[in-house]
């Protein structure tokens, strides 16, 4: 069986200038970079999300994965 996901990755530089991610499953498959940065700028501005590290402070990197997935084999019950 042949199964498709996808997931938004965004990372954000935090206060103590290390890398915080966070991944949301199966996005829009028109959402734009746009529509994206644009969340993150709220998030950032209303400082909706902390880490360990302290306030998110930058966008750092945005990517949307897809993958495919093949299960070859599955064990009888």
């Amino acid at each position: 069986m042949v199964t498709n996901s996808s997931v938004l990755r965004m990372v954000f530089r935090n206060a103590e200038d290390k890398n915080v991610t966070i991944t949301l499953d199966n996005p829009r498959p028109d959402v734009t970079g746009t529509e994206i940065e644009a969340v993150m700028d709220l998030i950032i501005a209303r400082n909706v999300i902390t880490s360990s590290g302290g306030d998110l402070v930058a966008k750092q990197d945005i990517r949307i994965i897809d993958s495919t997935t093949n299960d070859l084999y599955d064990p009888a019950p």
